[in-house]
This record gives C-alpha cells, structure tokens and sequence, in this order.
C-alpha cells in the first residue's frame, strides 16, 4: 500500500510516498481502507520537528490523526462492526495518510455525510467539545470565541448557540460573513480587541476561548479580569499567563465523541469544516497550503 512518511524534520518536502506492507489489525482493532484523512495543524508540528525537543528522529514517521473509511478486516474480538461497513474516527499511530489504517476507535458513518465531512470532524469536533466541557457556558451567557472562522472555532460556536450561549466570534475581516452565518455576532482579532468586545457585550463576557492564538491571551485575560474561565488550544504563551492550554489526550478520544459529532452534523445541527481535498500524493502541497493560513480545512484522498 501507499503511505506518507518523513525520515527527517524539516520543510514539507520531507514527506515521500512510500510503499508499505499492508497492516493487520490486532485484538480490538480494525483496518479501514482510507476514503478521506483529514489534514491538521499538529500534523505539521510533528513534520517540522517543533515538538521534538531537538532529538532527532530515531525511525521513518507516519501522519494522519483522522480518517474516514470502509472496514477492510477486523481483529479479535471485535463485533459492532464488519466489513464493508463506512466508519469515521482516529487512526492508530497516526497514520491516516496512507491507503490502509488501524483503527480501535471509531463511530459508524452516517449516511448523510460525505468521506470528506466525515474525516473532517473528529479532530476539530474533539477540541470544540473539549473546549466547551471546560469552559461550561450556560443558556443567557456570553462567550468569546478567538478564531470563530476556523475548525474548531466554528462547531464550537455553533454547538455554543445551539445551546442557547449568546457568541462573540473574532475572525478577520474577510471571514466575518461567515461567522455570522453561524449565528455569533462578529469582529475582528488583533490590536483593540478588548475595547471592540465591550463595544458588543458592556454587560461583560462569561467565558473566552482562544482557538486561534495571535496573542489574543491579554484580551481575554483583561475582559475577563482574570484567568477564570479563560482557555486556549493555540497559544503557548498560556503557560506564562497562568491560562490552561488543552492539548487533549487519548483519553478525549472515544466512540460516544464521534458518535455525538457526527449525528449533530448529519441532522444538520452542526456543519463540518468545508474541506479542500487534495490527492494523497498531494501530501506536500496540502501541508504547503496549511502552513500559510487561511486554507482552511484540507483532507487527503488515497
């Protein structure tokens, strides 16, 4: 089979198509033929080696962290699914960007949605309920979203409003229509954000959101007078401020996640990213065009 390794950090030209053996699913897990994989910021944190410490890589790495497939075989004691049924979730290993994955997590594909909707949500969709659990903004409250545009920012917002949460959601200025859209109410990030968000919410902001980073962290700190109820997923500067970075965890990815993300998005309460789908030896260009912004959502189709 095909997949997209890298044998060093450095520049998207270190990702290669390479030919692999085909794996097998072990106890508990599943193989998937890939139909769509989503493509993600931390995919290219990984590839340039920012998280590595400055250790260098020891093995040929996999990428990938969502997939969308048909079950192709199934190891020992498995019983929800079979082949030839459509599933969504995390690939084992982090290796979606290949033609086969492993998977032991994972959530039937409903039918309304495409291979490209579906590959696009677990990630994002993760994070945005992540956020929300953390940050538990009630019905008649108000809340900050910095990066409403973006994926998580976006089902965050909309899962926020319909909750009946009044959102302020920041994006820039060509993406502000599309914030409305989601039912926030709209402004730019950068300089004066603080003084744009009294503007809109004199009564005070309940809790924030930094979804995007581009030091908005001061903003939020100030509107909120404090760190209370203020996170991120973007900013490491968090850990300067005294403001919880979620990074997520193995434990945030189960089944029931998944499921809720993609009944929501196929009785239409929430909309996937819009995804641009590129072919899976298009894995350069992909990370190319993520690494200078305003991509948007890219998936990879084997």
């Amino acid at each position: 089979m095909r997949a997209v390794r890298f044998a060093e950090y450095g520049a998207p030209s270190v990702l290669k198509v390479v030919e692999t053996d085909v794996p097998e699913p072990g106890p508990g897990q599943i193989r998937v033929a890939v139909r769509a994989a989503g493509v993600n910021p931390i995919d290219v944190k990984v590839r340039s080696g920012s998280m590595s410490g400055g250790e260098p890589l020891a093995a040929p790495r996999s990428l990938g962290s969502e997939v969308a497939g048909v079950v192709d075989a199934v190891g020992d004691g498995v019983t929800d699914v079979s082949a030839g049924d459509a599933v969504a979730g995390w690939p084992i290993g982090g290796g979606g960007y290949a033609d086969y994955a492993l998977m032991s997590v994972y959530a039937a594909k409903p039918d309304a949605l495409t291979w490209e909707q579906a590959a696009a949500l677990p990630v994002a969709g993760e994070a945005a309920l992540r956020s929300l659990r953390a940050l538990k903004p009630g019905r008649g409250e108000t809340l900050l979203i910095n990066g409403a545009s973006g994926a998580v920012g976006a089902l965050a917002t909309q899962i926020a409003v319909a909750d009946g949460v009044t959102v302020i959601g920041t994006a820039g200025p060509a993406n502000l229509d599309r914030v409305r859209a989601l039912g926030a109410t709209a402004t730019t990030h950068g300089p004066g954000l603080a003084d744009r968000v009294r503007d809109l919410a004199p009564q005070g902001v309940d809790a924030v959101l930094d979804a995007a980073g581009h030091g908005a962290l001061p903003d939020a700190i100030a509107l909120r007078g404090g760190v209370d109820r203020v996170v991120t997923i973007a900013d490491p500067a968090a850990f300067d401020l005294g403001v919880p970075f979620l990074s997520g965890g193995p434990e945030d990815q189960t089944a029931d996640v998944l499921r809720t993300l993609l009944e929501a998005a196929a009785q239409g309460r929430i909309t996937p990213p819009a995804a641009q789908s590129l072919g899976l030896d298009q894995a350069v260009r992909a990370h190319e065009l993520l690494e200078g912004r305003g991509s948007g959502k890219i998936v990879l189709i084997p």
